[in-house]
């Protein structure tokens, strides 16, 4: 890949998707072509066809998708699975036929079985069945998976997965039913201080540890592949370290300067009780993440802050 390489990024304005923009920028990359959701609908084959044929992209960062938490994956879960196939089907299927050199794949922690072993490694996919409340969303990716290693056994398409921790950071979704647990508690905790509120109820136990990837460690690790990567097989990528949930939300009501009690509610799922990538093989290629938790979790309550301040003055 060089400066100017035609480099198709889907979904550049998601989470991950803006973060890799940013590195590519950063990078030197000058031939950046990007597609919003409005202009262009991956789910839609025509139109998908039509853009991979005016276009022809040279390398394709597949970020598009439709992701939530546990609430939007168990009140949602037909147009997880649909939605996911079908951008996946599309995105692929068109890399190969308009001749890309390489597809990066973005996979989920949460493909994996619900009983792993800790940490997961890669060779651990399909070794049992997924965690229920994400099982749309993880047997779309897991469909993802196997097309794009059919697309290079068959036809050669230089497909490789990308495997990262729950992911967070600026541009994430912030919405109370359909988002992550980090970024649900960040505005959790930021509400309930600025309305000066008593106490935060944290759904489940708070004994789930999960592991959580900052978005531009993430899109670093993205074009280091894109980069250094040509197997078929897939990769983790994540900190290596976790965390309680409830060790999360007291780190949480800490960065936010929230001054009550913290309650969890018993009564509401915990999900999988543990989530933990062994990201040895990427880290032994080279690639090390660089933000701690605490430090990505104040840059993005920072990005936070002044992007809500400015839509509500807006």
């Amino acid at each position: 890949m060089n400066n100017n390489s035609r480099i198709y990024v889907a979904g550049h304005t998601g989470l991950l998707g803006s973060a890799l923009m940013r590195i590519l920028k950063e990078g030197g990359f000058n031939n950046i072509i990007t597609r919003s959701s409005e202009e262009l609908d991956l789910i839609d084959q025509v139109k998908t066809e039509k853009f991979f044929k005016e276009e022809k992209p040279e390398y394709v960062a597949l970020c598009a998708a439709r992701v939530g938490g546990i609430i939007a994956n168990s009140t949602y879960p037909a147009e997880f699975i649909y939605n996911n196939i079908q951008i996946e089907s599309n995105v692929i299927h068109y890399s190969y036929k308009f001749g890309a050199k390489k597809l990066l794949f973005l996979g989920s922690s949460c493909i994996y079985p619900k009983n792993s072993s800790q940490p997961i490694k890669e060779e651990y996919l399909l070794t049992g069945k997924p965690e229920e409340t994400s099982e749309p969303y993880a047997i779309a990716k897991i469909a993802g998976i196997k097309m794009s290693q059919a697309y290079r056994k068959q036809y050669g398409l230089n497909c490789i997965t990308i495997l990262p921790a729950t992911l967070y950071g600026p541009n994430d979704s912030f919405d109370l039913q359909n988002s992550h647990v980090l970024s649900a508690l960040l505005r959790k905790f930021h509400e309930a201080k600025i309305k000066g509120e008593g106490s935060v109820t944290v759904w489940g136990s708070g004994s789930p540890r999960r592991e959580f990837l900052y978005v531009d460690d993430a899109a670093a690790a993205c074009l280091f592949l894109l980069e250094n990567y040509d197997a078929g097989e897939i990769i983790n990528c994540g900190t290596g370290e976790d965390i309680s949930v409830k060790k999360l939300a007291f780190l949480m009501k800490e960065i936010t300067g929230f001054s009550g009690r913290i309650t969890f509610d018993k009564s509401k799922p915990d999900g999988v009780s543990r989530k933990l990538l062994d990201s040895a093989k990427i880290k032994k290629m080279g690639w090390m993440p660089k933000v701690s938790l605490r430090n990505g979790i104040e840059q993005t309550y920072a990005w936070y802050k002044e992007n809500t301040l400015s839509k509500k003055q807006g």
